[in-house]
C-alpha cells in the first residue's frame, strides 16, 4: 500500500511529465548485519502506468511505448548490495523493461529503522533512485517529443508479518 515506482520525462525539452506505476509487488530479504546478503525481486504491472492524463496513459500502454500486451511487466532483480555510507546502500541489479534487460545501480536512502505496529508487524522504509535511457530498453515512441533520460524513484515500505499465534 505504501510503495510507488515514479518517473519523470522531459516533453519537447520544455516541460516535465511525471508519472508512476501504481501496482508494484515483490520481496526483499534484508540482512542488516550483512547488507551484501540482501536479495530484492520486484515486479511492476506495466499497465498500471498513471500520468494523470488518460489519453497519454493509453498511448504509453500501446505498441509505441511499453507495449503492455506483449510486455506486461517490468522487473528488477538484485545481483549485489553494498553499504554506501551511513544509512545508504548501493544495489546493483538487472532491470527488464520492454523485454530488454540492462544492469542498473540503485542509490538507496535507507532502510529506515524497524518499527513494530500494534499488530506486531515490523515495518521499514527506503527510497531508491536511478536514471536510465528509455531508448536502450527499446521504448522509442515519441521520437524528438519525449526525452531519453528517465529519472526513476522507488519509494517502498517493507513489512514482515507478525508470527502467527500458536494454538
Amino acid at each position: 500500500m505504501h510503495t510507488l515506482a515514479q518517473f519523470s520525462v522531459r516533453h519537447m525539452g520544455i516541460s516535465t511529465v511525471r508519472g508512476a506505476f501504481t501496482k508494484v509487488s515483490g520481496s526483499v530479504e534484508y540482512d542488516a548485519a550483512d547488507p551484501s546478503k540482501t536479495v530484492i525481486d520486484v515486479t511492476i504491472d506495466a499497465a498500471s502506468i498513471d500520468t494523470h492524463v488518460t489519453m497519454r496513459d493509453n498511448d504509453l500502454r500501446g505498441a509505441s511505448y511499453f507495449d503492455v500486451a506483449k510486455f506486461p511487466t517490468l522487473t528488477f532483480k538484485s545481483r549485489h548490495v553494498e553499504p554506501a555510507g551511513s544509512g545508504k546502500l548501493k544495489v546493483i541489479g538487472d532491470l527488464t523493461i520492454h523485454g530488454v534487460t540492462k544492469e542498473v545501480v540503485l542509490e538507496v536512502d535507507g532502510p529506515s529503522e524497524p518499527m513494530k505496529d500494534p499488530r506486531g508487524n515490523i515495518h521499514m522504509g527506503a527510497s531508491a533512485s536511478t536514471k536510465i535511457s528509455r531508448k536502450e530498453y527499446g521504448v522509442t515512441g515519441g521520437a524528438m517529443m519525449v526525452g531519453d533520460e528517465i529519472p526513476i524513484t522507488i519509494d517502498v515500505e517493507l513489512m514482515q508479518p507478525a508470527p502467527a499465534a500458536s494454538h
